[in-house]
C-alpha cells in the first residue's frame, strides 16, 4: 500500500512541478505589441494568398497542358 501511495505521490509531484514550471516559463515571455501581432498577421495574410495564387497558376497551367495533350492524342 505504501509504495502505491509513494508512486501516486510522486505523479502528483510531476504534475505539480510541470506546471509551476510552464508558469514560471510564461511569465519570462516578452508577449508581442497589439500593433506588432496586428502587423505580423497582415504580412502572413499577404503571403499566404501570394503562395495560393502561384500554386493556383501553376496548377492551371499544368491542368491546360495536360487536356491540351490528351486533345492531342486522342
Amino acid at each position: 500500500m505504501s509504495v502505491a501511495k509513494d508512486t501516486k505521490e510522486q505523479q502528483q509531484n510531476v504534475i505539480v512541478r510541470t506546471f509551476r514550471e510552464t508558469r514560471s516559463e510564461l511569465r519570462k515571455v516578452v508577449w508581442p505589441a497589439r500593433e506588432e501581432t496586428t502587423r505580423l498577421t497582415v504580412v502572413v495574410i499577404v503571403i499566404s494568398l501570394l503562395i495560393g495564387l502561384i500554386l493556383f497558376a501553376g496548377d492551371s497551367l499544368f491542368l491546360f497542358l495536360y487536356t491540351t495533350l490528351v486533345r492531342l492524342v486522342s
